[in-house]
């Protein structure tokens, strides 16, 4: 898919085959069904996003064999109504001045165990604990870590095109001035060139000159990025509703030996973490991958994060490329792969990249694909 090519919209039957597809994961679990609140999981399930997230309990409601509800407040429910995904369930409305629990407890199990989408206020889970004291709940991506980890066809169409409006962006970063002017003026070029490929909103713009670089997540301050800086470019948001997340470390005028070195060292790792991808292997391969070849250089103490994430209706979601995670890698996975060196009061260096597993690959094993490739090798600004 091109950055500028608009994807057909998911239909209704696309959200029921979602919604069932959690309600029989909870089951799997062993859990009398999820609970469901605004939030990234309430989108991918039914296509809902309340114009504003208020007090007022909007939850839905899944349990495998039961028509899904979504419960919500009077005043919201035409809204509800209009969701993609609302022909695939049924509305329960409730109005102001109406204990909201007491219309959500009967599509409970009254001594059940429930999964609950992180987003959920502590209000409204303590109220359903009140109506219901036999209740239990654990976070639903502690119980279903893996709900939106494999995407289908349209979902990889969609993070490709974020990819590609992100990769668009920095090359369009690298023909502005950066010595002499502050990171936040950079920052803010990087955010207006990713609403300009399409994205519709904007995630984050670290942009880490010099010493800053050595913090991961430095955000853009006043400093004024000077010639011989080191400047790390760390940025992404949402384009068609998914992900984008790409890093690239650039430097101001031409580069000592040691900042070359210490570039082509993460480079090569994060070579090796992409060549670790392929359907089976776990994902702290990857991890272990990228950070032997930091390790080996003598740099592994200053590697000071995971190597991955996940990524999809949000920037950062399971699974995670980290020692001890050892689910597998299965084809449609979407995950960064991120390596990085950090020299503390001297400068940083990351290079990342959103890969997705892919069936095909060498000796039909199985690989990866990029969704990210602006070149690798250290692009030298002014």
């Amino acid at each position: 898919m091109s950055v500028s090519t608009i994807p057909a919209p998911f239909t209704a039957e696309d959200y029921r085959a979602r919604m069932a597809r959690a309600a029989d994961a909870a089951a799997d679990a062993g859990l009398d069904g999820v609970l469901v609140a605004p939030g990234p999981d309430l989108a991918y399930l039914t296509g809902y996003q309340p114009t504003a997230v208020t007090e007022r309990l909007t939850v839905l409601v899944l349990a495998a064999g039961r028509e899904p509800v979504l419960v919500v407040p009077t005043l919201e429910a035409p809204d509800a109504e209009n969701a993609p995904g609302a022909p695939a369930l049924t509305l329960r409305d409730w109005t102001d001045g109406k204990d909201p629990y007491a219309v959500t407890a009967p599509l409970l199990d009254a001594a059940g165990r429930f999964g609950v989408s992180d987003n959920a206020w502590a209000m409204h889970l303590l109220g359903l604990q009140k109506a219901l004291p036999a209740t239990s709940y654990v976070s639903l991506t502690e119980a279903l870590p893996m709900l939106r980890a494999v995407k289908d066809a349209r979902e990889l169409d969609r993070i490709a095109a974020a990819g590609a409006a992100a990769d668009e962006a920095y090359r369009e970063i690298l023909t502005v001035r950066f010595a002499g002017r502050k990171e936040t003026e950079v920052a803010a070029d990087l955010a207006a060139a990713l609403l300009r490929s399409g994205h519709s909103q904007v995630d984050f713009t670290v942009v880490g000159s010099g010493p800053n670089g050595a913090n991961p997540h430095h955000e853009a301050g006043e400093r004024v990025i000077e010639r011989g800086d080191m400047v790390v470019l760390d940025f992404g948001g949402l384009k068609h509703g998914y992900g984008s997340d790409t890093t690239r470390t650039v430097h101001v005028g031409e580069p000592t030996d040691e900042e070359r070195r210490v570039h082509d060292l993460v480079r090569e790792a994060q070579q090796a973490g992409f060549e670790a991808v392929r359907p089976g292997a776990a994902c702290q391969d990857v991890d272990r991958a990228a950070r032997k070849v930091i390790t080996d250089a003598g740099y592994g103490a200053y590697f000071i994060h995971r190597t991955g994430h996940g990524i999809g209706v949000t920037t950062h979601e399971p699974p995670y490329m980290i020692e001890g995670e050892e689910r597998p890698i299965v084809p449609g996975m979407c995950f960064s792969i991120e390596p990085g060196v950090y020299l503390p009061g001297r400068f940083g260096v990351r290079i990342e990249d959103i890969v997705t597993a892919t069936e095909d690959g060498p000796g039909g094993g199985g690989g990866a694909r990029r969704f990210n490739n602006t070149p690798h090798e250290m692009a030298i600004v002014e």
